[in-house]
């Protein structure tokens, strides 16, 4: 029985230190991880890769000497 409430009063104590802590640590608040300008510009460098892209594909065909 004593083995029983020791065991009981370390968990007690060991429970009561994580939970303070816990609570501690929840109490202030995160800054916001993204905002929408953030998201705004990955879509702009995005949209600016995919033209870059474009008009490497398309340049070469306007330069060719071949006429369609």
């Amino acid at each position: 029985m004593a083995l029983l409430r020791a065991s009981l009063v370390v968990f007690a104590l060991l429970f009561s230190i994580f939970s303070a802590s816990l609570v501690v640590g929840s109490s202030t608040s995160a800054p916001p991880s993204s905002d929408g300008t953030s998201i705004d510009q990955g879509i702009a460098y995005f949209l600016m890769l995919v033209a870059l892209i474009l008009t490497y594909l398309i340049h070469p065909l306007d330069a060719s000497p071949f006429l369609f």
